[in-house]
């Protein structure tokens, strides 16, 4: 007699509600509940950069955006939801997120930010590039510490140019086109 394990699907409303006993954070990804691992201590290093350097740049700028350290999620479908490593929003999503029970846009960011994790690389290269793509969010960085570059993804007409950097490479940011930051900068956490 074969047993078979029946995991249960979520709907986006599931999701929304969803309260266990730990201290973690899920995603959604068609309906399956996808843990987020803790992050490495380089990973946390670059976030806290890249959270500490964007957040001076939008005061400095007198923006009227802010930045959120994986703390707001993005819902990118039907039965999806992703929770960036940083995001860059409007203040008016801001004010509108305080109104909801759950920390989750349905409207596009500015700009989110993925550090690439060892464990799933695939995750940000690929789905949440699509995902991110469909959802029209119109800035993603994709962080690589294991293969030390910074990709830039600008969405036009619907899809993302990707524009790669490497060691001594100054950063490009259509969100940030001041922004004086080099690669190597980046992936060090310096």
């Amino acid at each position: 007699m074969m047993v078979q394990t029946v995991t249960k699907t979520y709907s986006f409303d599931d999701y929304l509600n969803y309260r266990d006993d730990s201290d973690f954070k899920y995603e959604l990804f068609n309906g399956k509940l996808i843990q987020m691992p803790p992050a490495s201590g380089l990973h946390a290093e670059i976030l806290r950069l890249i959270y500490d350097i964007l957040k001076a740049e939008i005061q400095r700028l007198q923006l009227d955006w802010v930045v959120q350290p994986g703390t707001v999620g993005v819902r990118t479908g039907i039965r999806k939801s992703r929770i960036p490593d940083i995001l860059v929003m409007t203040e008016t999503q801001r004010q509108l997120l305080r109104t909801l029970p759950s920390a989750i846009l349905e409207e596009p960011p500015l700009l989110v930010v993925e550090i690439v994790s060892p464990n799933n690389p695939e995750d940000d290269y690929r789905y949440k590039r699509s995902e991110y793509a469909a959802l029209g969010i119109p800035e993603y960085w994709i962080i690589d510490s294991q293969e030390s570059k910074i990709s830039i993804l600008t969405l036009v007409s619907g899809f993302y140019d990707i524009v790669e950097y490497r060691g001594e490479d100054i950063i490009n940011s259509a969100s940030f086109p001041e922004l004086k930051l080099t690669a190597e900068q980046i992936l060090n956490a310096l």
